[in-house]
């Protein structure tokens, strides 16, 4: 099954991953998934952040312009793929919405912390 484009093996590996961390004592190393290969480049925060915001951006655009071309009478767009794109959009800009709403309040908190 592919969700989102991750397929059902990656996201059973990263919960084996995510449980064999959570029984490890701190401060172990945890392997990462798929330990045969060539480690990763560690991720910038703001990198990971601006991709993620220019995925949702680029899925509200397809989202719109299938939209227009449906109302112009396009053969080649079906009002599913249409109403599809949208729902894919609408929940992309939903989750973004609630990863800032969890970073502001993150903020806030790290703001009233007694130092």
């Amino acid at each position: 099954m592919n969700v989102g484009g991750i397929d059902s093996g990656r996201i059973e590996a990263m919960m084996a991953q995510l449980k064999a961390a959570a029984t490890k004592p701190t401060g172990a190393p945890v392997a990462p998934v798929g330990a045969g290969e060539t480690p990763a480049a560690k991720v910038n925060f703001s990198d990971a952040l601006k991709s993620s915001l220019e995925q949702v951006s680029g899925a509200q655009l397809k989202s719109e312009e299938l939209g227009h071309k449906f109302a112009m009478g396009d053969d080649s767009v079906s009002l599913s793929d249409v109403m599809i794109s949208m729902q894919k959009a609408s929940i992309g800009f939903q989750a973004t919405v609630q990863v800032r709403n969890k970073m502001v309040s993150a903020y806030h908190e790290m703001m009233n912390m007694q130092v």
